[in-house]
Parts: C-alpha cells; structure tokens; sequence
C-alpha cells in the first residue's frame, strides 16, 4: 500500500504503470483502489490510499515497493510506463548490482513513493 494526496491522477498513473505487471483494478471506493491479477482470483494485492488520519500522504525514505516481473521487456516497459505518465526515474533497467543475473527498474511515482519492478528471466 502506498498514499497519495491525489486518488484520481494516482488510479490513473498506476491503472497504466500495473498492468505492464500483469494487476488490474479491482475495488476501488471513496478513499482508496486496490488491484489485484489480471488472470488470478479478485484477491487484492495492492493498494493507492488516501491517508486515513487525514494528512497528507508522504512516502518513506528507504521504503520501497517491488514488483515481480516475468521478463526484461516487462522490466523495460514498467520504467516506460511509469515515466510517460509523471513519474520520476529512480534507476534506468538493468542488472543490479553489476553482473548480477536480476534485472531492475526503479521509478517514483507522482507522490514520491519508491516503486520497482525485477525479474531473474534472461528474456
């Protein structure tokens, strides 16, 4: 789960940066939206909240989400996705650390929340 100060423009940004993930959106109310398998059972994985206190939403310094990816290609173009619809580059694809064999991407999405994707695939 991560916050958002914004549900609207976050549904958005993450119904295009999930699905190259393989979630879609699967509840979604007043305060919050969850996704969850494209192909699997309507089982939550994943929320955007509105801050249930009442303040603003802010996002941890060294807090990270990740997201198992089944090839580079899907690595690549979650990193495509999330940059062309606002996020911020955090870490171009590759491989992390340096001749390792898990293939990364780093975004942060509109409110700063740290969001990856990785596989262990060669393809």
């Amino acid at each position: 789960m991560v916050g958002t100060n914004d549900l609207d423009k976050s549904e958005k940004f993450y119904n295009k940066l999930l699905d190259t993930v393989g979630l879609k959106k699967i509840y979604s109310d007043e305060g919050c939206v969850g996704y969850g398998q494209k192909t699997g059972p309507e089982v939550v994985e994943f929320y955007i909240t509105m801050p249930a206190n009442g303040e603003p939403a802010t996002y941890g310094n060294g807090t990270q989400i990740s997201f198992l990816s089944n090839t580079r290609a899907e690595v690549d173009k979650f990193h495509a996705t999330g940059i062309e619809n606002g996020g911020v580059c955090e870490g171009l694809p590759g491989l992390r650390p340096e001749g390792a064999s898990t293939y990364y991407s780093y975004v942060r999405d509109l409110n700063g929340n740290k969001v990856c994707a990785y596989t262990d695939s060669k393809d």
